[in-house]
């Protein structure tokens, strides 16, 4: 799941939270967690001065920011000499299911 600006928001793009007018939980619900974006709902929501959504996976990528890829290489970097310790064999998997569920990462290395 990722916050970004409603301006990086796409067409089938899906929200990983509920949207509320004026990005307050207190504020009305516009839009349901699971809806689907389209062009016209994006600018609906930017016509009721939503600023921000959250969206499933880690679509938008922040100048500097590491991408799905970068960081699965950089935690095999960090692990490839202690690879073969079953707890840090353990730790590894946590954190790379962690990477790939918060990120929505999809990548050829995942099958390894």
């Amino acid at each position: 799941m990722q916050k970004i600006p409603l301006r990086f928001a796409k067409t089938e793009m899906t929200l990983a939270r509920d949207v509320f007018r004026g990005n307050s939980p207190s504020g009305i619900p516009v839009c349901g967690k699971g809806t689907v974006l389209t062009d016209v709902l994006i600018k609906r929501l930017e016509n009721m001065d939503v600023q921000t959504v959250y969206v499933e996976g880690h679509p938008v990528l922040e100048e500097g920011e590491l991408s799905f890829d970068d960081h699965l290489r950089e935690l095999d970097g960090r692990f490839i000499k202690t690879l073969h310790e079953p707890l840090n064999a353990m730790l590894y998997n946590i954190y790379k299911a962690h990477l790939i569920k918060s990120m929505g990462g999809e990548s050829d290395q995942e099958a390894e």
